[in-house]
């Protein structure tokens, strides 16, 4: 049976390609999400994505994903910093929890350096932009492999 992986993109996430591309690079959502699913088919993996600029929707699929998927990979964008509520929804799961940034948190502005989900998610990758979601699914891949081994 193949793994299910949840991608949620956060607020303004929609608008990549459009906004400080300096930044977050000239890549669409759209295109991203291609890259993704095409990574996703070379490890036999199924992938979901999802974007939402609400941080209800975003909670509530991240408790959906408790029944329906095996990993998620989140992208909170500005929640990172502020939502408590995302925080309680991930301690929910059972599953891998990947967290990413485009861009390295740590370097930018200091009200940004402080995630509400780094010590509640297995990992967390920043600064490697779009890469680092071919990044998050080949960790979830290698946690799969090593879940099947043991």
């Amino acid at each position: 049976m193949k793994e299910k992986v949840l991608v949620i993109h956060g607020p303004n996430l929609n608008m990549l390609g459009k906004r400080e591309p300096e930044k977050y690079g000239t890549s669409t959502l759209d295109e991203i999400n291609a890259d993704i699913e095409a990574h996703c088919r070379k490890l036999d993996i199924e992938v979901q994505a999802f974007q939402s600029n609400h941080e209800g929707t975003i909670v509530e699929k991240i408790q959906q994903a408790r029944d329906d998927f095996d990993a998620v990979i989140i992208n909170p964008a500005a929640y990172t910093h502020t939502s408590v509520a995302i925080r309680d929804a991930v301690l929910l799961l059972d599953i891998p929890v990947i967290e990413i940034h485009l861009s390295n948190i740590y370097k930018r502005e200091p009200f940004r350096h402080k995630s509400m989900l780094c010590d509640v998610v297995t990992g967390q990758i920043a600064g490697f932009g779009i890469y680092g979601y071919v990044m998050a699914i080949d960790a979830v891949d290698n946690i799969f492999k090593a879940q099947a081994r043991s």
